[in-house]
């Protein structure tokens, strides 16, 4: 393994992600969780959104979301993600690649069920990534869906985890004069060890 020290010390990229979000959380404005997600649709085409990141896991990064959203279709399809974790305060970032499950059981269960309830409703409410009137029809879907699900509803069928089981993350923080400190950590599958590797900025 390359030569670390300092912020990238340790022999386990999941700690050290962690580690770093830790620190991101003290310093951020908001949204020290926020990632850029990378997917393809069906013609191959690039397409990206921020999500918030809201567990790593020993093996894994999960977010939430629509599955019937635009990168929800594209994951399910794909089976493939990417995403950068970008900290200003920090000018650090951490770039992930790899293999994408659905988390649709209990775990998605417990932390639908975490979220407040507005936000629980609306998620019943929206239809991701489609066309959409009007701010009042939105409205409306939510006092239906109110009426219809009262206080305490259960998670819809169509919304739940992704995680991404990375085959790569690379570690970045900025340098003096451009010449910034990366580290690839890559490994063949999941039962593979992991090699890291030092990178030219």
């Amino acid at each position: 393994m390359a030569e670390r020290s300092g912020i990238f010390a340790g022999e386990d990229p999941f700690q050290i992600a962690r580690d770093w979000l830790a620190e991101a959380e003290r310093h951020e404005i908001n949204d020290a969780n926020a990632i850029a997600l990378a997917s393809v649709d069906d013609q191959g085409m690039p397409d990206v959104r921020m999500v918030l990141l809201k567990e790593i896991e020993p093996d894994g990064f999960v977010f939430y979301t629509n599955y019937d959203s635009a990168k929800g279709r594209q994951l399910r399809a794909s089976g493939k993600a990417a995403f950068v974790m970008h900290w200003k305060s920090l000018r650090r970032q951490i770039r992930v690649r790899g293999r994408v499950e659905k988390e649709d059981g209990a775990k998605a269960d417990s932390y639908y069920a975490s979220r407040a309830l507005t936000s629980r409703l609306g998620a019943w409410a929206s239809r991701q990534s489609q066309p959409l009137s009007s701010r009042a029809r939105l409205m409306a879907d939510v006092a239906r869906m109110t009426a219809r699900h009262g206080p305490n509803p259960a998670r819809p069928p169509f919304w739940g985890g992704f995680r991404i089981i990375p085959h790569e993350i690379e570690f970045w923080a900025d340098g003096e004069f451009r010449l910034h400190d990366r580290f690839r950590w890559s490994r063949a599958d999941e039962a593979s060890p992991w090699a890291v590797t030092r990178l030219y900025p």
